[in-house]
């Protein structure tokens, strides 16, 4: 085993063990990481001798950040089609994990933000430690909730997902259990010994009750009634108003969130979270796809990636710049279809 490697595979008894191995880039996900764990998965689903698959990261920090913003940053300011290979094929990957005929348990340990999501929550068993912080962040670098999350964000309990979507917000482990994000929680100091139990043959729902401990209350459980309320309206901007006219604090703050985020990205979020939840996983990733097509071609992904990323000013300039200078019907053309060029699924 290559230990630097940009992800490792090990078989250990009957589960095969991915690990992401770019601790110091936070385990950002790589194209060159997205080809290797796919055909990874592929060969282990039909090996008789695997019955599960793991994923977890190495560092104490995160499972994983994210993509390789930067790369796609780069490749996409300089016309390289390798931008959209990357979305493709990770598009791609994250539905092979959710149709995965084998078990496959995800340690959400950590950091677990975008391209991390996608290789985690479409898995059949989500686990949750207390250094779990799961976000959606992309409406804030000039992007939309991707990776699956047209399928699971308007699936989470009542508008929790929209909520996600628009602000970014950070769940830890019992949020993201309540949210319908993670399964269960299970302390980090014991994800070794479940690991083991895995490895051994248990069956994984019962190594989960063998290590699986009680979280909590979920905070997000007693904000329902208030998301409920406000992310449950007909457009961005009614939602925006909707917070405005409650005027608590809470509120107050989270309109202003929503008002730093890229406009287009926040129409955009909205409109694929409400289609979302009529469509089933393969046309979401389709939509996405769709999506993520016109962005590269656009404006506030390059921005945002600017501000928050390279520059780190954290004060992108988004063009249109506000919500009142847009209607619905500007982001019709991203969600077009792509005739010749739509992402292909089994």
């Amino acid at each position: 085993m290559n230990e630097e490697a940009e992800v490792l595979f090990e078989r250990r008894g009957v589960a095969g063990i991915i690990t992401l191995n770019r601790p110091k880039a936070l385990n950002a996900l790589t194209l060159g990481m997205v080809r290797a764990i796919h055909p990874q998965l592929i060969e282990w689903a039909d090996d008789p001798k695997v019955h599960c698959a793991v994923v977890e990261a190495a560092g104490d920090r995160a499972f994983c950040a994210g993509g390789d913003i930067r790369a796609l940053y780069d490749w996409g300011k300089a016309g390289d089609p390798t931008a959209l290979d990357f979305w493709r094929e990770e598009y791609k990957l994250n539905t092979f994990i959710k149709r995965y005929k084998k078990p496959y348990v995800a340690f959400m340990d950590g950091i677990n933000m975008g391209g991390g999501v996608g290789v985690s929550v479409h898995g059949s068993h989500r686990v949750a430690t207390e250094n779990l912080t799961f976000a959606m962040p992309e409406t804030g670098i000039g992007l939309f909730p991707d990776v699956g999350g047209t399928y699971f964000l308007p699936r989470c309990s009542g508008e929790t997902g929209m909520y996600l979507g628009l602000t970014g917000a950070r769940l830890k482990a019992a949020d993201a259990i309540y949210a319908g994000v993670a399964d269960v929680y299970v302390p980090s100091a014991r994800l070794d010994t479940l690991k083991d139990r895995l490895a051994g043959g248990t069956d994984p729902r019962v190594a989960l009750r063998e290590v699986a401990e009680e979280e909590g209350p979920a905070p997000l459980s007693s904000m329902q009634k208030e998301i409920g309320t406000h992310f449950s309206k007909g457009s961005v901007g009614e939602i925006i108003e909707s917070l405005r006219a409650d005027g608590g604090a809470w509120a107050t703050k989270t309109a202003d969130i929503i008002e730093t985020k890229s406009p287009t990205s926040t129409l955009i979020a909205f409109r694929q979270i409400r289609e979302g939840a009529g469509l089933d996983f393969e046309d979401c990733m389709k939509l996405e796809f769709r999506l993520i097509s016109r962005f590269i071609e656009g404006h506030d992904f390059y921005e945002g990636v600017r501000a928050v990323v390279i520059d780190k000013d954290q004060s992108p300039k988004w063009k249109p710049a506000t919500l009142a200078e847009m209607q619905a019907g500007d982001v019709n053309g991203y969600f077009a279809p792509l005739g010749a060029d739509e992402l292909t699924l089994p």
